[in-house]
């Protein structure tokens, strides 16, 4: 048996990934720039950025399945460069390198986001395409084109299967994600004026799963969401009010435009003073006022995935956010 190699083998997706793999008995190798935050036995680690091509050929020594996962997956970044270089332009050093190793299976790991265009009005599948132009910022451009080099490698004949999740959460997401950094504000209250909008959660564990079904299973050149429930942000912050152990808040809807306008001053102020994270994205903004629900049945019926109840996510990574925060964490 060959080594498997996860990109991005240290971030919140990729550690739950390679725990999975590793626990199946599988030789796994991580190339990252961070250290994993848990190492595990016989998991062989490789610390590098996929832009660095002495690295991403060290990585590839007697690999023979790869699971590309490495990203710059936060919404914002004061240098927008740095989305197409890592996103875009490191996924086509990792299939270059991949080819040249020949390599069995190539899973991209894509996003919802890159499905989320602005019209529309039922759920997006995998056969949703909204184009370059409709995307929602930098980060989803880069992804975009990171998918679409993927795809164009299995159209040449790379083995390459392309996954989408959705907004993953669980437990050990120390970034954190948006999803988590989401879920943290509203533990700790949130705010009493919400963009109304719809989300679909993912356990984290279900993703890592059905990304190792997709390996196993998937059809080369075809993408499979990973999802799991469509739920509304007014219906979640109640859940975790609940969670919290306190009654429900009064939250009131304010417009699509009002939070849009919200976003641009906000993200303003991040550019060109404070240089600190925003806090609601304008791509976060445009995403949720686009965002329609999500049809994954395509990788039930051909992968065989299942995602658990969405309580159960978020009860996990409730107990694990309220754990990391007392041990300080």
């Amino acid at each position: 048996m060959g080594v498997t190699l996860v990109t991005g083998g240290s971030g919140f997706i990729g550690s739950h990934l390679v725990a999975a793999l590793a626990e199946r008995g599988e030789r796994v190798r991580i190339l990252d720039i961070a250290l994993p935050y848990a190492p595990l036995p016989g998991v062989a680690f490789t610390q590098g950025s996929v832009l660095d091509r002495d690295a991403v050929g060290c990585a590839f020594e007697g690999v023979d399945r790869v699971f590309h996962l490495a990203a710059v997956s936060h919404l914002w970044q004061r240098d927008r460069t740095v989305f197409e270089r890592v996103n875009q332009c490191g996924t086509r050093v990792v299939l270059e390198a991949a080819a040249r190793a020949g390599v069995r299976r190539f899973v991209h790991c894509s996003t919802e986001a890159v499905l989320i265009g602005r019209t529309g009005s039922q759920p997006v599948d995998e056969c949703t395409d909204p184009g370059l132009e409709a995307m929602a910022g930098p980060y989803c451009r880069s992804k975009y084109l990171a998918e679409r080099d993927a795809l164009a490698a299995a159209a040449e004949g790379m083995p390459v299967v392309v996954v989408n999740p959705t907004a993953p959460i669980g437990p050990g997401d120390r970034g954190p994600t948006p999803p988590t950094a989401m879920l943290r504000l509203f533990l700790r209250g949130g705010p009493s004026l919400i963009l109304n909008c719809l989300l679909n959660l993912v356990h984290v564990r279900d993703v890592a799963d059905g990304m190792i079904l997709a390996a196993e299973r998937g059809l080369v050149g075809e993408r499979y969401i990973l999802g799991g429930t469509d739920v509304q942000l007014s219906d979640l912050a109640a859940r975790l009010d609940h969670l919290a152990g306190r009654q429900p808040r009064r939250r009131r809807a304010i417009p699509g435009a009002v939070a849009l306008a919200a976003a641009m001053v906000d993200e303003w102020v991040s550019d060109r003073i404070t240089h600190r994270p925003p806090r609601a994205p304008i791509t976060g903004v445009r995403l949720a006022l686009a965002a329609r629900g999500v049809n994954n049945g395509k990788a039930r019926h051909d992968l065989g995935y299942r995602a658990r109840p969405l309580d159960e996510a978020l009860g996990d990574a409730v107990a694990w956010l309220e754990q990391a925060e007392g041990s300080g964490t």
